[in-house]
């Protein structure tokens, strides 16, 4: 469904700008009178060459709407482009969502300086006052600046991609989008959290190979390791078959983990991908309590044992 409005939308842009093309073209289509229609032409053909001299203030403000209008369209039909190109996922999602914050602020500045020169500034002198402007703001946004370097930084150097699950401090989430100047990151609760580029230091990348699932089982000190450790051997094997999806590997014993107050803690451990990694867990418990159970292994609990001092008056 969303692929089909994308695509109504497509078609729908290009035609709008087929239309506005052809209005800039010849503006004998618009029902208008024949002088006005005589200085649009004469003012489309000044201001598409960037010269100052206009004729009608009407004129100018037709061509200053379709002009901006064209601006505007051309940009929606490059950023549906880079949507569906983005569409694969990873590092072609992560580009194609720069290109297009980029090409935002690209298509402002164009409509500005358009715009500007339609309505009959030197553009030369726009595009030199644009630039002083930028100078001065560059002094006091250093902070912006570095932004949007480490920005590029990141995406040149392949740090993360869209996609991928980061811990940055304390916050682990998935990368949904990578701008210009922030990151936005999304955790398991739906909380989105916005960085500036400038501020991701010290990060984990966790999507870049796989994970590992943990889990502690503890057994009786009365149980014969060497039986259970060849049980083990015989039916880790077997859990893979029960979840192909979850499982990248057969789930392993590592061996006695600790001597405790109340059993021995045996660790167990499985591949999994980084965004299963708390159910490959959980699963991985389950299956082996009821491995366990199934065998008649015992899994002790802490207990409390009172004694009563006797009564010497008796």
């Amino acid at each position: 469904m969303k692929k089909r409005n994308a695509n109504g939308k497509t078609y729908i842009s290009i035609v709008i700008v087929a239309i506005v093309a052809i209005i800039l073209a010849n503006p004998d289509w618009l029902p208008l009178s024949e002088d006005l229609k005589k200085a649009l032409k004469a003012t489309e053909r000044s201001n598409l060459l960037f010269q100052r001299d206009a004729h009608t203030t009407v004129a100018q403000l037709l061509t200053l709407v379709l002009a901006v209008l064209l601006v505007w369209l051309i940009y929606q039909i490059l950023k549906i482009i880079l949507q569906a190109l983005g569409k694969r996922g990873g590092r072609a999602q992560t580009v194609t969502n720069l290109i297009s914050g980029l090409l935002k602020y690209i298509a402002v500045i164009v409509a500005i300086v358009w715009g500007l020169s339609i309505l009959g500034v030197n553009a030369t002198a726009v595009l030199a006052g644009v630039g002083i402007v930028g100078l001065i703001l560059g002094f006091g946004a250093q902070s912006l600046i570095e932004d949007i370097i480490t920005g590029a930084f990141i995406i040149f150097e392949n740090q993360y991609s869209v996609g991928d699950i980061i811990i940055l401090d304390d916050f682990r989430g998935t990368v949904r989008n990578i701008g210009v100047r922030t990151t936005v990151i999304e955790d398991a609760g739906g909380n989105l959290k916005v960085v500036n580029n400038s501020d991701i230091r010290n990060f984990q990348n966790r999507s870049r190979n796989n994970s590992v699932a943990l889990a502690l089982v503890a057994v009786d000190y009365s149980t014969d390791l060497r039986k259970l450790e060849a049980l083990l051997q015989e039916k880790l094997p077997g859990l893979k078959k029960d979840h192909p999806d979850l499982y990248l590997t057969a789930p392993r014993y590592l061996g006695v983990d600790e001597l405790a107050d109340s059993g021995v803690n045996l660790k167990f451990a499985v591949d999994v991908t980084e965004s299963n990694v708390f159910a490959g867990q959980r699963m991985l418990a389950r299956d082996l309590k009821i491995l366990f159970d199934d065998n008649g292994i015992s899994i002790p609990f802490p207990q409390v044992v009172l004694h009563m001092a006797e009564d010497s008056s008796k």
